[in-house]
């Protein structure tokens, strides 16, 4: 039986003409070489090299051998070096979903931080709510999804097969005209709600204060709610990471004590995770610890 070690010995041999340059090119003994080159001929039948003077040279039947062997050690080298990449993220690609408020304020810093590690791993990203994000994960279009949950909501997501890593809290805001504003204040208002998980999360936190909210409008866009509360058009709820990709200099935003979603990158299947998936979650979730609370909006004199 061929093997790759003596396949190598052999094309080292054609190359350079010389048992010496072969074995210094190897690290091996000139008898190892040698040795090498006698099994190769016993499991080939033939003879591979001849002694010519005070060196060696290929038969016919050697320089077929090895030329083959230079090929064949190129593909096995070339895959070699594909699977290393992979494993070393040196290449390959992993992609994500989440909503607009992870993708404009968490994913970029973790975009960034992944590319400064690993310049050969390409992140693809695509704009998803969590429960399309979680469908595409099941279907294997996606590597990870970026999903929120309200703090006391049902685990609805935690079904067999997905696994979920806690990545971070993001504060809610209540979302009017006037500052120092509280959800009792509102019993009366129009309300403005989202997609119907965050409309969820905004009837419970009304209840809770003692009412069921007036829907007035519905907006997912988080530039189009705080546009609609700007002009008395309603007042509403928004998380932090929101706020802190967009925020109205006129609009008020109060943080509603211990109201918090909850952060979780998604995967889906048996671990362990692709070393790409694993590098992402963590770079996601440096990046959510490093990214701030919304900042306060501008003065009139700034």
């Amino acid at each position: 039986m061929l093997s790759l070690v003596h396949l190598r010995v052999l094309a080292a041999v054609a190359h350079h003409g010389s048992v010496t340059e072969a074995a210094k090119e190897l690290h091996y003994s000139q008898s190892s070489v040698s040795h090498h080159l006698a099994r190769l001929e016993t499991a080939t039948g033939v003879k591979l090299v001849q002694r010519v003077g005070r060196g060696i040279r290929l038969t016919p039947e050697g320089r077929l051998l090895a030329n083959r062997a230079t090929e064949i050690l190129g593909r096995v080298d070339a895959a070699t070096n594909e699977l290393a990449a992979q494993a070393g993220l040196q290449a390959g690609r992993v992609r994500l979903a989440a909503n607009a408020s992870s993708l404009s304020t968490i994913v970029p810093k973790a975009a960034a931080a992944l590319e400064q590690a690993h310049p050969g791993l390409e992140l693809i990203l695509i704009d998803r709510h969590p429960v399309e994000a979680l469908q595409m994960l099941r279907q294997g279009a996606i590597d990870v999804a970026i999903i929120f949950r309200h703090a006391g909501a049902p685990v609805e997501e935690e079904e067999e097969g997905f696994r979920l890593v806690h990545i971070g809290d993001d504060p809610i805001h209540l979302v009017s005209r006037r500052p120092d504003d509280s959800i009792a204040n509102h019993r009366h208002s129009a309300w403005i709600g989202g997609c119907p998980r965050c409309q969820n999360e905004l009837t419970t936190l009304c209840r809770q204060a003692g009412f069921t909210p007036r829907i007035a409008s519905l907006s997912d866009d988080m530039v189009v709610v705080q546009a609609l509360v700007a002009a008395g058009k309603g007042v509403t709820t928004l998380p932090g990471l929101a706020l802190q990709a967009h925020r109205r200099p006129d609009i008020h935003t109060t943080e509603l004590t211990g109201f918090t979603r909850r952060l979780y990158a998604v995967t889906y299947g048996d671990p362990p995770d692709p070393p790409a998936t694993i590098a992402l979650i963590h770079a996601i979730q440096d990046s959510t610890r490093q990214t701030p609370s919304p900042a306060s909006p501008p003065t009139a004199c700034e």
